[in-house]
Parts: structure tokens; sequence; C-alpha cells
């Protein structure tokens, strides 16, 4: 079992940046892989980046390639989003996700924290 606990979120103007936390609890935290997601009003939740258990694997979303960076440290149980140059379109509410299915765009990870929320101001 892993609880996710996200933070970081908040508002910002465009152009700014975030960066956003994801703590794990559990002990086997750094044999699943991370993905951030995200679900805008009215729209259906979205992949935006992953990182695999080994942190040698990512992927991002085209939306936000080059502007954003997942990382993760095991030793802390914890896995980071940095977003930078964000945009008005970024505004969502950000969801952490685990599974040890490994890195995937696939939504349907085992765990998922509870959503951390990201305004971006124009």
């Amino acid at each position: 079992q892993v609880q996710l606990v996200e933070s970081g979120g908040g508002l910002v103007q465009a152009g700014g940046s975030l960066r956003l936390s994801c703590v794990a609890s559990g002990r086997s935290f750094s044999l699943y892989a991370m993905g951030w997601f995200r679900q805008a009003p009215g729209k259906e939740r979205e992949f935006v980046a992953g990182i695999s258990w080994r942190p040698s694997n990512t992927d991002y979303a085209d939306s936000v390639k080059g502007r954003f960076t997942i990382s993760r440290d095991n030793a802390k149980n914890t896995g980071y989003l940095q977003m930078n140059s964000l945009k008005p379109e970024d505004t969502a509410v950000y969801y952490c996700a685990a599974d040890r299915r490994g890195l995937t765009r696939d939504p349907n990870y085992a765990y998922w924290g509870q959503g951390t929320q990201v305004t971006v101001s124009s």
C-alpha cells in the first residue's frame, strides 16, 4: 500500500514557476514508477509526465516538454514536478500517481494523491 500527498500548488502569473512535491508512504516507493496527471474543469484527466522507478527514464506530454521536469528522490520517498514558463492553459488540479507496472501514460495507476490546485493567471 502506498499513500501519496501532493503539495506546492498555488497561484502564479504566466511565465512563473512552481515546484510540486509528492511524498509517499511505504517502504517500497523506490519500486514504483511515478506519474503526474492534471485535470482542468470540464476536461478529462491527462498525463503530464512520468518517471521510472530508477530515475533514468522519463516521459512528457508534448504540451509541457521543455518547460516541466519530473524527478524523484527515492531516499526521501518524494517525487517532484518542476514547472517553468507556466501558461494559463496549465491551470488544473495536479495529481501524482504511483504504480508497479512501470513508466506509462495509461491513467490506470494503482495509487493516487488527493491533488493540488495550480492556477496560472494571464
